[in-house]
C-alpha cells in the first residue's frame, strides 16, 4: 500500500535526520522532493500546494531550527500535516435513533458497490448489528444475483423483491421487512453507471428522498487516482455524500485518492477495501495510514486484526509448548493457520515498521502457495508421525511426498526448517530473553 510514495519520502526523512543543523535552505529542498513526491503519487495538486505551505510555514521558524534534533521535528510536522489532510480523525457511521438504519452506497460502474456491500454487511454484524441487503439495480440482473450469492455467502439476509420491481418499490419493501423482522440496518446497492448522467442521478434522487438514508457512502476504486476524486466531487456536488469507500487499497502503490479527497470534497473517508476476502474491510483511521506511509508501521491495525481472528487460549498453548520441547509437526501446522486468518502475509509485513530488526522485512517475498505446501505435506503425516518426526525415515517421506503431491526434496526442506525452530526455541529458553518472552502475555499475537 503506497510503497512508491513511501519510499520516495522516507528518502527525503533520512536526509533530513542526517543534518546536523537545518537551515532554510535545507527545508526548501526537502520539501521540493516532497511536492515532486506527491504529485507523482496523483494528489492533487492543490492539495500538494496546500499541504506544503503548511509544512512550510511550521518548520521555518526559530524554535524548530534551533533546537536539538530539528530533522525529527520537521518529521513531525509533516506527518501531522498528512494526517490533517487525511481528515484527522477517524469518522463513524451514524446511526438512526430508531432503526433500521438505512445505507445507501452509490458510485459508477466497477467500482466495487456490490462486494463492499456484502464486506459492509459483514463487518456490522461483526459489530452486533442485524443488517439485510437490497439490490437496487435492475438493469443488471447479473448485479442482483451476485448480491445474492455474496449474501449466501456470508449468511446475511437478503430482500430479493419481485423481478418487475422499481428501485424505489424494492428499497421501500426492504425498509419496511426490517423493521418487521428485527433488522437494524438496510444497505442499499444502488445501480451505477460507466459515466454519470441524469437518469442516474434522477434515480439515485428519488432514493434518497424517500427512504431518507442516514449515510450515502460513494464507493471509489483507489486506483483511479484523480478520476475517483472528480467523480466523487460530481456526485457530492449533486447528491451530498456523508462519506468514502475506497476500494482497492492494497493494490495502490501511489495513494493519489486517498491523500485528495477529503480535502477536495470535504467528506471523510469512513472504510477501506484491503483485499478480495469478506472480511477485508477495515475502518478508516488517518494516523495509522501516515505511520505505514513514513515507515513506521501500523502494528495497531495488526494487534486489532489479530485480536479478532486468533485462538487466545490455542495460542497461549502454542507459546508454552514452543518452550517446553513439546512443540510438534501438528502445532506448527496450527500456527500457520493462525498466522494465515490475519490475512496475505504481504499484508502482514505492510504493517510492520521498516526501522530496527523490522527494516528489510517489507522487502521479503513471499510465495503464499509455499504455506499451502508446507499445510499439505503435515496433513499427510500420519497423526503419531506428526506428533513424532523423528519416526519419518526415508520411506514414510516417500509416501507423504506422493500423498501431498511434492517431492522428497520439499519434506526434507519442511523438517529441516521445524527441526531448527525448534532447536532455536530450546536454546532460547533458559536465556535473558527466552525468560521474558516466556513470561509476557501476549495471547493476540500467534507469533
Amino acid at each position: 500500500m503506497f510503497e512508491t510514495l513511501s519510499e520516495k519520502l522516507q528518502r527525503v526523512f533520512k536526509n533530513l535526520r542526517g543534518e546536523g543543523r537545518l537551515t532554510e535552505q535545507h527545508i526548501e529542498e526537502a520539501l521540493k522532493e516532497i511536492r515532486m513526491a506527491l504529485l507523482e503519487a496523483d494528489v492533487n495538486f492543490k492539495v500538494v500546494k496546500q499541504f506544503t505551505e503548511a509544512v512550510k510555514s511550521k518548520a521555518i521558524g526559530e524554535e524548530v531550527l534551533q533546537s536539538l534534533s530539528p530533522g525529527q521535528q520537521v518529521v513531525k510536522i509533516v506527518r501531522d500535516e498528512l494526517i490533517e489532510i487525511l481528515g484527522g480523525t477517524n469518522v463513524r457511521l451514524s446511526f438512526a435513533s430508531q432503526p433500521p438504519t438505512v445505507i445507501m452506497l452509490i458510485g459508477l460502474q466497477g467500482s466495487g458497490k456490490t462486494t463492499s456491500s456484502g464486506k459492509l454487511a459483514k463487518w456490522l454484524e461483526r459489530g452486533g448489528h442485524r443488517p439485510i441487503l437490497v439490490s437496487v439495480d435492475v438493469y443488471r440482473p447479473a448485479a442482483r444475483e451476485q448480491l445474492k450469492v455474496i449474501a449466501r455467502d456470508i449468511a446475511v439476509k437478503l430482500w430479493e423483491g419481485k423481478p418487475d420491481d422499481t428501485p424505489l418499490q424494492l428499497c421501500q419493501d426492504a425498509v419496511r421487512e426490517a423493521r418487521n423482522s428485527a433488522h437494524d440496518v438496510v444497505i442499499v446497492d444502488t445501480a451505477g453507471r460507466l459515466h454519470i448522467d441524469e437518469t442516474l442521478m434522477k434515480e439515485l434522487h428519488e432514493l434518497k428522498e424517500a427512504v431518507h438514508p442516514n449515510e450515502i457512502l460513494f464507493v471509489a476504486d483507489a486506483m483511479l487516482g484523480q478520476d475517483a476524486v472528480k467523480s466523487a466531487q460530481q456526485f457530492h456536488d449533486q447528491l451530498g455524500i456523508s462519506g468514502f469507500i475506497l476500494t482497492k487499497m492494497d493494490g495502490d502503490a501511489r495513494g493519489g485518492a486517498a491523500l485528495s479527497i477529503k480535502q477536495v470534497t470535504g467528506q471523510p473517508v469512513k472504510f477501506v477495501g484491503t483485499g478480495e476476502k469478506y472480511d477485508a474491510l477495515e475502518l478508516f483511521h488517518p494516523d495509522r495510514l501516515v505511520s505505514r506511509i513514513m515507515g513506521m508501521g501500523d502494528i495497531l491495525s495488526l494487534i486489532e486484526k489479530a485480536e479478532e481472528v486468533v485462538d487466545k487460549k490455542k495460542a497461549v498453548e502454542l507459546q508454552e509448548k514452543m518452550f517446553s520441547d513439546s512443540f510438534t509437526l501438528e502445532d506448527f501446522r496450527d500456527q500457520l493457520k493462525q498466522i494465515r486468518k490475519l490475512g496475505t502475509l504481504d499484508q502482514i509485513l505492510g504493517m510492520l515498521p521498516s526501522i530496527g530488526p523490522f527494516k528489510d522485512m517489507q522487502k521479503v517475498k513471499v510465495d503464499e502457495k509455499e504455506l499451502v505446501r508446507v499445510e499439505a505435506i503435515i496433513n499427510s503425516m500420519t497423526p503419531k508421525e506428526r506428533r513424532n518426526h523423528q519416526l519419518i525415515n526415508g520411506s514414510r517421506r516417500k509416501r507423504i511426498a506422493k500423498g501431498s503431491g511434492t517431492s522428497v526434496q520439499q519434506v526434507n526442506q519442511l523438517l529441516k526448517q521445524y527441526a531448527q525452530t525448534r532447536k532455536m526455541m530450546k536454546g532460547m529458553k533458559n536465556s535473558f530473553f527466552g525468560r521474558r518472552l516466556k513470561g509476557m502475555k501476549l495471547p493476540e499475537m500467534p507469533f
